[in-house]
């Protein structure tokens, strides 16, 4: 696994426009079709979620460490979690997965689960990097 983690490109490395696809857009897609879902499916809602948390885990891995991999997952686990309630209420549904008795606090919840997840990954990243030799000392470093 660490010859793909050290030949993945830095997040600060790529161009600006897919920086903002890849850290808000996507994000806010994903949202959008988790809000759509959980009033459609239980099932489907949560299959979406874990994808969701997926992608929130491999996005670590273009940073240089986890504190770079937490502030990625923490906004786009933000960006998420909006989205996710506007589409919900903008379709209407009736949730099948419980939003909780404070339904924006499910924003706070998966800025930090994707916090977390992004946070895990960086960390992995930065140790087999490591690993081969390559360390950042200064985020200057890796461009």
């Amino acid at each position: 696994m660490h010859a793909r983690i050290v030949a993945t490109p830095l997040f600060r490395n790529r161009p600006r426009n897919l920086q903002i696809v890849l850290g808000g857009v996507l994000p806010v897609i994903f949202g959008v079709i988790a809000g759509v879902l959980i009033g459609a499916s239980s099932a489907a809602y949560w299959i979406w979620a874990v994808i969701a948390a997926l992608g929130a885990f491999l996005s670590g891995f273009e940073h240089r460490d986890g504190w770079g991999g937490a502030d990625r997952g923490f906004f786009g686990g933000l960006f998420y979690g909006i989205a996710l309630l506007v589409a919900h209420a903008i379709v209407g549904t009736h949730a099948k997965v419980s939003l909780g008795g404070f339904p924006p606090f499910l924003v706070v919840i998966t800025a930090l689960v994707g916090m977390l997840l992004a946070a895990a990954s960086g960390r992995i990243a930065r140790i087999e990097r490591a690993k081969d030799g390559i360390v950042f000392a200064d985020p200057r470093d890796a461009r």
